[in-house]
């Protein structure tokens, strides 16, 4: 198994930096351009949500770790933010935390529409982890 483990701070602006080493990080697998942009959505989806959800744009790490084995892509993202007390109910389309109104509430189903496979663990208080994973050229 390859695998590349990253920290970046918890800003909007290295959303970006996440999606970019992802990309190059699965080049290896060959992907399709269609694979490479799902993946690149759904990274940008759990690193949004770690900023805005679960550090609430105050000063955080965000852990991620790309782990590639048999054309199976896993990608992990976590914070030691504020947590998901109800993982069930937020995974549901279009519920969002956000008061402000600029929030669809769908970053979790954009994940689930990219990726084969996600996973969601959290604590309150202690964080969340969204395992991700895609199998790279069926």
């Amino acid at each position: 198994m390859e695998r590349f483990r990253m920290e970046i701070e918890s800003l909007s602006k290295n959303e970006e930096l996440a999606r970019v080493v992802t990309a190059v990080f699965m080049s290896r697998l060959d992907p399709t351009l269609e694979e490479l942009d799902d993946v690149k959505t759904a990274v940008s989806e759990a690193v949004t949500n770690a900023v805005i959800h679960g550090y609430q744009e105050k000063e955080g790490i965000i852990y991620m770790e790309l782990q590639a084995e048999n054309r199976q892509l896993t990608v992990l993202v976590r914070d030691l933010g504020v947590g998901i007390p109800d993982v069930k109910k937020a995974m549901e389309p279009m519920y969002t935390t956000d008061l402000s109104g600029e929030r669809s509430g769908m970053g979790f189903a954009f994940m689930e529409a990219f990726m084969d496979q996600v996973q969601v663990e959290s604590e309150p208080g202690q964080g969340t982890l969204v395992t991700m994973r895609k199998k790279i050229g069926r």
